[in-house]
């Protein structure tokens, strides 16, 4: 890095810089698609700490998002902000506000909402709360959101480009939330620039299950297993919050943490394809790679989404941003 002052700055002006045919910066801290908002379309618009690429940024673009509002790393963008983004999303449909639910988060959000309300721009919002290990069931509205942002930012978009209504975006962006449920690890910690120093420790031969992505603390803390081992517990984690059947079809996604190479995450892949065949469920075009991230942190998530035949074709349907294409 310069300096931590300026580290997501510099990483935003580079970023649009190596991307110029999707984003536009056209104020700090708040990234747009280089089109500007679609007249008629229902903008869509995330925001969040910086340190999780490509959430949130990454995923402007045709069939995804059109703006987001970023902070420091781990830190809230401000109401102000996010109401940036919200009014240049807007094309004359309403904006939905589709992001994670942490504190900061949503506490600036609902003022940028009451913002444009004052303006007469309607919009609504969608909270994803999927990290089955951050509370239990009984108690989903407390979860943490994780990586299934990024099936939920694939379904709305899809649904916003067919022209449908705000209520009609939101219901699919919300009933994709829902589907959706994820787990994490960590195998070491990160550093946040402005700190200076690991957000965790852990011993070289440890590591914790259900890790939150700025290092919240996990379900349990143990020596290091095997990559099977590891596999079947998150697994066994996600179906037992969703059970699946024989016969169902899901959408998933084995995300690196941002250290954990490629090849671990296909060790992983292979295992969870087999535990899914034995219960005769069909994965439906897998997602293995970076998705979402917490800077340099070794570990994975592993985030399954339950398809009905809408979400299905709305996560099969075009859309266009640096990290994913179809």
């Amino acid at each position: 890095m310069n300096s931590p002052v300026s580290y997501v700055d510099d990483m935003l002006s580079g970023l649009c810089l190596a991307h110029e045919r999707h984003f536009r910066q056209p104020e700090r801290r708040v990234i747009v698609r280089a089109g500007g908002a679609v007249k008629g379309k229902v903008g869509i618009v995330t925001g969040g700490g910086s340190g999780h690429l490509p959430i949130f940024t990454g995923y402007i673009g045709p069939g995804l998002l059109d703006a987001c509002a970023i902070g420091d790393v781990f830190a809230s963008p401000s109401a102000d902000q996010m109401a940036s983004a919200m009014r240049h999303a807007d094309g004359g449909a309403g904006v939905l506000r589709l992001y994670g639910n942490y504190g900061g988060d949503v506490m600036n959000f609902d003022m940028a909402g009451e913002m444009l309300e004052m303006e007469d721009i309607a919009s609504t919002t969608v909270l994803l709360a999927d990290d089955v290990a951050s509370a239990p069931a009984a108690e989903a509205e407390k979860r943490r959101g994780v990586a299934g942002m990024v099936f939920a930012f694939k379904a709305a978009g899809a649904r916003a480009e067919e022209r449908a209504t705000l209520d009609e975006v939101t219901a699919s962006a919300q009933k994709t939330a829902d589907a959706c449920r994820s787990i994490g690890f960590a195998l070491t910690p990160c550093i946040v620039p402005q700190a200076g120093a690991p957000t965790f420790n852990l011993a070289e031969d440890e590591m914790e299950m259900g890790m939150g992505i700025h290092g919240e603390p996990g379900i349990w803390r143990d020596k290091l297993k095997t990559a099977d081992e590891i596999t079947d517990e998150m697994v066994d984690h996600l179906l037992d919050d969703v059970p699946l059947g024989r016969g169902e079809r899901i959408a998933l996604l084995v995300n690196s943490l941002g250290a954990t190479p490629l090849e671990e995450l296909y060790i992983m892949y292979r295992r969870i394809r087999e535990r899914f065949d034995d219960r005769g469920v069909t994965i439906v075009s897998p997602l293995v790679g970076r998705y979402a991230t917490s800077m340099e942190m070794a570990g994975a998530t592993l985030t399954l989404c339950r398809l009905d035949s809408e979400i299905e074709r709305l996560l099969a349907a075009p859309c266009d941003c640096p990290f994913w294409k179809i």
